[in-house]
């Protein structure tokens, strides 16, 4: 990489969990620093302060104002910026950290699931010409109207692509606790592999299937921007997953296998397109994004992610005014399937439900794209079924199928 170009980095929860870790971090970001480079480093919440800053807002109220949780959420990386900051001056060099506000992070107004209309990094421009180090606290902005959101789970991983988009950066990367994107999570399939190479649209699909390396709308962003994303284990001398334009096409159709443990399904029948279009809006009010959504012969029906039940009572009570009773179902997993042109090559979707048929997972439903198989399963079978998958498609160690 060139000497003096700008570098941005983000580093995970897990990276910067202790304090002896937030050391480290601030070993790798001088020892690039030295080497010449412009360092921008975003910054998630330390371990689990996410999820405990949100367990202490649901004591104090079971649903909470969405405005005052993000005031609440947003401090979690705010502590580990300027904590990161201290650690990097402790290594001889000049640190300043910066909130999102403060860098330019320009978002919608939805509270949690905000997005990046616009970065103008004056802010961050200033402070790297002046020769410092830029910390920056992910998973946040500002809207228009000047209030404090947060961009949802894996936010942080935006502000990372945002900003290196924004300021011309060389490379972003995204570093974590896993050594770049597997073909299955390797906490569930221990004979996963890892992926040296993967196009924008195969990763979007991994990232909204479930697979946790790397966020959605990051890879949209990036796409959109065509920055190549770096995804790395912290610490390690592996080359990781490069997520970039014209990456290669997986000849067996499949290039890897995503999982949710836990998704709620919304079926209704007899469903107008008035009261359709009404569902889509409270959902899209409640900060929902439904996903496999079909609308046919006035049947009715998508897949929530757990991450988008903010206010799941709320939810489920508007639906029932809209759609009728029992039209939310939860206790429901998802596995699928990722690979450009996967449903051109039959044998996988055969493999696939032969793969349920053998650990007797039954399949609630079947939803298939371009570049995506997904099947509905009870929660309870999704691991099994993703560890059959992984074989049966030949990603493990049984010999892939024939390709017709």
């Amino acid at each position: 990489m060139r000497n003096g170009s700008i570098i941005v980095q983000k580093y995970g929860g897990s990276s910067v969990s202790t304090v002896d870790k937030l050391k480290q971090v601030a070993r790798l970001v001088a020892t690039r620093a030295r080497e010449g480079h412009r360092m921008v480093v975003v910054v998630s919440a330390m371990g689990d302060a996410t999820d405990e800053l949100l367990a202490k807002a649901q004591a104090v109220a079971g649903e909470p104002d969405r405005r005052e949780l993000d005031m609440l959420l947003s401090v979690g990386e705010r502590i580990s910026m300027s904590l990161l900051a201290m650690a990097i001056r402790e290594e001889g060099l000049e640190a300043v950290s910066l909130t999102g506000s403060q860098s330019g992070i320009i978002t919608t107004a939805s509270h949690a699931q905000a997005r990046i209309m616009e970065v103008r990094p004056f802010r961050v421009e200033d402070e790297l010409d002046a020769g410092r180090v830029v910390i920056v606290a992910g998973y946040q902005g500002v809207s228009y109207k000047r209030e404090v959101t947060t961009l949802g789970r894996g936010g942080s991983d935006t502000t990372a692509v945002a900003l290196a988009a924004a300021l011309s950066a060389e490379a972003c990367e995204i570093y974590s606790d896993v050594e770049g994107v597997f073909t299955a999570d390797p906490r569930v399939v221990p004979d996963a592999t890892p992926l040296a190479e993967l196009g924008y649209a195969e990763m979007q699909e991994l990232a909204e299937a479930g697979a946790k390396v790397l966020n959605a709308q990051a890879v949209e962003f990036a796409k959109q921007k065509n920055i190549a994303i770096y995804a790395r284990k912290t610490g390690s001398e592996g080359r990781g997953t490069v997520v970039r334009l014209n990456a290669p096409v997986a000849p067996s159709g499949v290039r890897g296998i995503a999982h949710e443990r836990a998704v709620a399904t919304v079926e209704a029948s007899g469903v107008s397109l008035a009261q359709a279009r009404e569902a889509l809006d409270a959902m899209d009010g409640l900060g929902a994004t439904p996903r496999q959504l079909n609308l046919a012969g006035g049947c009715f029906s998508c897949v929530l992610g757990t991450e988008d039940l903010h206010e799941p009572r709320t939810l489920e009570a508007r639906l029932e005014a809209i759609l009728g009773p029992g039209v939310l179902s939860t206790g429901r997993g998802a596995v699928s399937l990722i690979g450009e042109g996967i449903t051109r090559h039959a044998h996988v979707m055969r493999a696939a439900l032969d793969a349920a048929a053998e650990v007797e997972a039954e399949v609630l439903g079947v939803a298939t794209s371009s570049f995506r198989i997904t099947l509905l399963v009870p929660s309870l079978r999704v691991e099994p079924l993703t560890r059959a998958l992984h074989a049966a498609v030949g990603l493990g160690p049984v010999p892939a199928l024939p390709v017709d």
